[in-house]
This record gives structure tokens, C-alpha cells and sequence, in this order.
């Protein structure tokens, strides 16, 4: 390996960073300030881009600014593992500007320049997180993130918000202080935090009891931005947040700044060997199991979409933990693969779910019935990527569990294996009912339990909306009941708001151009009607009219990256790295 002094590191941390100060100087010229963020955004795709044939070439790029604490150097490093997390999270947040132009605009969100200044500022930590070169900086740029994103998680300014702010506050900070312990305990017996393939070398003579109780702290710190169980509440609760900030920071850079802390202690501070000694990958791995079956069960009782893919995420944070735990140079491959295959897949989860919100008001799977119909390429995208989430080929979630499964056979952990294949299954009973409800059922006549009673294809008859007599538990003007899952939905017509505050807590503007008046209120909340007056979601072709280009986009890139990445995954690089990293922690080619 050989190290190369070179400015690039810390050119791509700043390169967001301070695109900031143009952002904010154009906050009333919004073309202007996108333009800020486009740009930033290229830039750093193309600084992280071009340390990639150097970094498959066995180069490590190193800005070094001396001291930071005595025994500890400022060091920024792009090695094999720190590319793996900057290339994806700089390609991501590219993608998501786009989709994030579309989504604030669609909805006439305020306070829209501070929304684009954080989330400039949360990319710049997350890739200061990917260079880290020791533990103290991995720490500094950890804190940053948390500071950086809090804006974003609290962002309607709701109570709410406010609430789901704190409590992310507190978990995080206290996340935190959990890896600045634990990085203090390691330089006492070692003298040094700097990351070393196979971990540092002094570690394996401390005090296994001192050494144990190092590996707690830094997992736990890492592990609440992880969402282990049972610190994981504040992730769906953040949930509150705009669908942007979902996708990328619920499902890139703020979780997978957690897995990325605990790969780099399992890979670069411990080890694998050591790991083995102590104990402590066969306990890591039984958190990881729990974690992964439990929140997948948790998703099947969620009726807010929203909601059910953020404890799927926690499900699927877990795979790569998993991997990491039980040490095989096999299952090592599949959770550090499952990093890019997760993210591309439930971007694109996120993103469906954010364009059903703008374009429909529609937020409980309960009331997607029929929904198919109104956004296919929507809905079609949402079904690739959640074929991929259940393990099926041909889609990227496929690759990186099927590395994931030969390692905990190969490793001789057949109760983790059978915890895998488990949460697959619950993966397809909570994704199917959406896909199922979406093209198979027509408003008014929903299946509880599609998966288990319903004829496959559904019901394609027209309800009978007389003899029903509509919802009981509606208001005069159809709306239902605030609060909870609407399980007797009758359509569209009901998840829209008549002209109030919605659930994300900002007025019902129409395309940025002000309060609706009372005829487009009107207009916009009328159930569309099929052939014989029943509730039906109106037809719309598969060229687009579904939603602007500016959401599609981004959502067909993500659906198209899942593809990618489950078909030819090698020659989408993200692969290569990993086996890379892998090689290089274990001496085994896999």
C-alpha cells in the first residue's frame, strides 16, 4: 500500500462545507441557491470519484494537519473503506438534490435555504467521517453530523418535530460520549487511535477485561446512529421529517455514519482475530439477529408508510452488523456490500414514499388501494426495490444477503443463518401488502391480510360504494380520524387535507403558488370517480404526468442503481471495494 500526500481528503470535506455561505447568501433567488447545491454536490462526486483507480490500486491519500491532541494527529485518510462510504454518500446526495428541489418546491416548504444549508453541512461531516484517520477525528466529524442534521429532523418546527429533534439529540450526544470514552480507553493501553487493517496491534496484549469494555463503548456509541435495539426509538420518530432527509440521512449518511463506526472498529481497531479472542463478535451478532427479526416484526403492524420502512431500516442495519460480527471473510463481503445495496434501495423506498405524499397526500398504507393506477412508474419502482429488500435476484439486496448467508454457514452459525432467512420472510409480508394493495385492489374494498387470504390478483370487481354507506368513522366532509392507522379507508379522496395544516405541519399550497382557493381546494380534494360513480384513483399514463421529472428522476436512478448493483455488481465498482477491504483485513481473496 502506498500512502500519497494529497489535498483531495479534505477537499472533498470542505467542498460542501463551504458551499454553505452561498447557499445562504442566496436565500431569495432559489434558482440561484439550487444551483449552489448542484454544483457542490458534482464537485465532490468528482474529487471522491477521482481517488477511486488509485484506491483499487492499493494508493491511500493522506492530508495530514499534525497535531490535534498530544499522541494524536489531524489526519484525513482515504483508504479502501472510507472511498466505499464518501462514493456512495457524494453519488447519493447528488441524486437527492434533485429529488429534494422537487419534493420542497411540490409542497411550498418553508424555510427551504436552511433545509439545503444543512444538508450541505451534513455531507460535508459525513464525508470528514469516511476520511477519518483515527478515532478522535471519526469522533470530532460524528458530533459534527448530529449538530449538522438536528435542523433537518425538526425541520417543520412542529411539536412533533421538536420533540423527535430532542430525542435525537439526546440519543446521538449521548452516542457520542460512548465513542470518546471508548477511544480514550484505547489510547491508554495502546497510545495511539489511528486505524490499522486488522486492527492495532497493541490492543491484543491490554487487559482483556479493559479491552472488552473499550469495544462496548465504541460499539454502543456507534450503534445508536446504527439503530441497534434497544437504541433505536429516535429513528422512527425522525421520521417527521421531510422525505428527503428520510432517504438520504435515515438511509446514508447519518445510520450508515453508525455501521461505518462499527466496521472501522471491528475491521481497524480490533479486528477480527481479537474479536475472536475476547468473545465479543458472537455477542455483537446475537444483538444483530435480535435486532433484525424483532423491528421486522414491529414493521408489519405499521400502517404509516413512512414508518414501516424506518424499522425495516433498522431490520436492514442490521444485516451489515451481522456480517461484521461473525467475522467470516464471506459474511464480512455481504454486510459491507449490504452498505451500498441497502442505501440504493430503500433511497428508493423513500423517495416513492415522498411522491405519494406530494402528489396524493397519501401517507397510510391503508389508503393506498388501487394507488397503481395514479403513480406506475412510482409504484413499479417501489416494487423493484422492495423485491430487493426480500432477498430476491436480479435486484442488489440479493448479492450482498446471499454473501451474508454463505458466510454464517461457512462461519458454523446456523442460528444466525436461520435468523437471516426468518427476517427475509417477514421482509416480503410487510413489503407485499403495499405492492399487493397498489396494483391488485381498487379503493373500498382493501384485504387486511392480502399475503395470507386474498386470490392472487386481488379483486378486480367494482366496490359498491351504496350498499357500503361509506366510513363510519368519517366527518360529514369524508375525512378521517386524525391520529392512528385508517383501516376502513374508502380511497384518495380521505388522505387529503381540506385546506389546513397537513401531518408534516405546513399549509396546503398548490406548486409554490400561495393558499389554494376555495374551487382548487375543492377541485384538488374531490375523489376521482371510475365508470359507475365508484371511488377509483384516476388513471395516468407511464410517461411521466404521474409527478415532476425533478422526483421521478432520482427515483428511477435509484431503482436503476438497485438493478445495477444485483446484476453486475462488480462492475459497479462498490464490489470491488469491498472485496479490497476485505483482502486487506484478512489476507483471504474472496
Amino acid at each position: 500500500m502506498t500512502e500519497l500526500t494529497s489535498l483531495r481528503p479534505v477537499a472533498a470535506v470542505l467542498v460542501s462545507a463551504v458551499a454553505i455561505v452561498p447557499i445562504l447568501a442566496s436565500r431569495g433567488r432559489p434558482n440561484l441557491r439550487e444551483a449552489w447545491t448542484v454544483l457542490a454536490a458534482l464537485a465532490k462526486l468528482g474529487i471522491v470519484a477521482s481517488m477511486v483507480p488509485g484506491v483499487l490500486a492499493g494508493d491511500t491519500y493522506v492530508t495530514d494537519f499534525g497535531t490535534f491532541v498530544p499522541g494524536v494527529q489531524f489526519v484525513l485518510r482515504a483508504d479502501s473503506l472510507g472511498i466505499l462510504f464518501a462514493l456512495l454518500a457524494s453519488l447519493l446526495w447528488l441524486v437527492t438534490s434533485f429529488y429534494s428541489m422537487g419534493y420542497m418546491r411540490g409542497l411550498d416548504e418553508h424555510s427551504q435555504t436552511r433545509y439545503f444549508a444543512a444538508f450541505a453541512g451534513s455531507l460535508a461531516s459525513a464525508i470528514g467521517i469516511a476520511f477519518a484517520g483515527n478515532l478522535l477525528v471519526l469522533f470530532v466529524f460524528y458530533e459534527l453530523l448530529t449538530v449538522a442534521t438536528y435542523p433537518l429532523v425538526a425541520h417543520d418546527e412542529t411539536d412533533e418535530a421538536r420533540a423527535a429533534g430532542r430525542k435525537y439529540l439526546t440519543y446521538t450526544f449521548g452516542g457520542g460520549v460512548a465513542v470518546l470514552a471508548g477511544a480514550v480507553l484505547v489510547y491508554w493501553v495502546t497510545g495511539t487511535t489511528a486505524f490499522a487493517a486488522g486492527g492495532i496491534a497493541d490492543l491484543a496484549t491490554a487487559d482483556p477485561l479493559v479491552a472488552r469494555a473499550a469495544f462496548a463503548l465504541l460499539i454502543t456509541g456507534f450503534g445508536v446512529k446504527a439503530a441497534l435495539m434497544p437504541i433505536h426509538s429516535w429513528l422512527p420518530d425522525a421520521m417527521v421529517a421531510p422525505t428527503p432527509v428520510s432517504g438520504l440521512l435515515h438511509a446514508v449518511a447519518v445510520v450508515k455514519s453508525g455501521v461505518f463506526g462499527i466496521a472501522r472498529v471491528v475491521l481497524d481497531v480490533f479486528g477480527p482475530d481479537l474479536m475472536a479472542e475476547l468473545g465479543v463478535g458472537t455477542i455483537l451478532a446475537a444483538i444483530a439477529a435480535f435486532t433484525l427479526v424483532t423491528s421486522s416484526v414491529i414493521a408489519l403492524r405499521q400502517d404509516n408508510l413512512k414508518r414501516r420502512l424506518a424499522y425495516s431500516t433498522v431490520s436492514q442495519l442490521s444485516y451489515i452488523v451481522l456480517g461484521l460480527a461473525v467475522l467470516h471473510p464471506m459474511s464480512l463481503v455481504g454486510g459491507l456490500l449490504h452498505i451500498p445495496a441497502h442505501a440504493f434501495m430503500k433511497l428508493t423506498l423513500f423517495f416513492c414514499a415522498g411522491a405519494i405524499h406530494v402528489e396524493t397526500h397519501t401517507d397510510d398504507i391503508s389508503n393506498m388501494a388501487g394507488i397503481g393506477k395514479r403513480m406506475p412508474l412510482t409504484m413499479t419502482a417501489f416494487g423493484v426495490a422492495a423485491l430487493g429488500m426480500a432477498g430476491i435476484p436480479l435486484v442488489a439486496g440479493f448479492v450482498s444477503k446471499y454473501f451474508l448467508l454463505i458466510g454464517t454457514v461457512s462461519a458454523g452459525d446456523v442460528v444466525f443463518t436461520l435468523a437471516l432467512l426468518v427476517s427475509g420472510v417477514l421482509n416480503i409480508a410487510y413489503f407485499w401488502p403495499v405492492v399487493y394493495a397498489a396494483f391488485f385492489e381498487s379503493p373500498g374494498e382493501q384485504d387486511p391480510k392480502p399475503l395470507v387470504e386474498a386470490v392472487l390478483g386481488g379483486r378486480f370487481g367494482e366496490p359498491d360504494v351504496a350498499a357500503d354507506g361509506g366510513k363510519p368513522d368519517d366527518d360529514p366532509d369524508g375525512e378521517p380520524a386524525d391520529d392512528g392507522p385508517d383501516e376502513e379507508s374508502d380511497g384518495p379522496a380521505d388522505d387529503h387535507d381540506h385546506g389546513h395544516a397537513d401531518d408534516h405541519g405546513y399549509a396546503d399550497d398548490h406548486e409554490g403558488q400561495g393558499p389554494l382557493d376555495d374551487a382548487e381546494a375543492a377541485a384538488q380534494i374531490q375523489p376521482e370517480h371510475g365508470p359507475d360513480d365508484s371511488l377509483a384513483w384516476e388513471h395516468r399514463r407511464w410517461t411521466g404526468e404521474e409527478s415532476t421529472w425533478l422526483m421521478l428522476g432520482p427515483i428511477l436512478f435509484a431503482a436503476t442503481g438497485s438493478v445495477v448493483l444485483g446484476i453486475v455488481p462488480d462492475a459497479a465498482v462498490f464490489l470491488r471495494i469491498v472485496r479490497l477491504v476485505v483482502s486487506g483485513v484478512t489476507g483471504v481473496s474472496v
